[in-house]
């Protein structure tokens, strides 16, 4: 698996998320470059973990639809004149 990058936009968000959480929850304020490592100190030792489970759940799932695959897309066959000739019968 390659390394878990962010956008700027993604890491400059999660640093003040962090920074947030740590002024909020621990009464500490930390500045910009101890949230940076922080993150990726996250990314690279908790990220692989998260992937992980999120790659296994992907799996089932889309497992659970492939077994399920005939019932799902199942169409049936030669139906026009059955339906033509319920529609007929209603009609009387």
């Amino acid at each position: 698996m390659k390394p878990i990058e962010l956008s700027k936009q993604q890491r400059a968000d999660a640093i003040a998320s962090i920074q947030r959480y740590f002024e909020e929850n621990l009464s500490e304020p930390i500045g910009d470059l101890p949230a940076g490592l922080f993150l990726n100190y996250l990314l690279e030792e908790i990220g692989p973990a998260i992937h992980n489970q999120a790659v296994a759940e992907a799996q089932s799932h889309l497992q659970l639809q492939l077994s399920d695959l005939t019932a799902n897309l199942y169409a049936d066959e030669f139906q026009y004149w059955p339906k033509a000739d319920a529609k007929r019968k209603s009609r009387r």
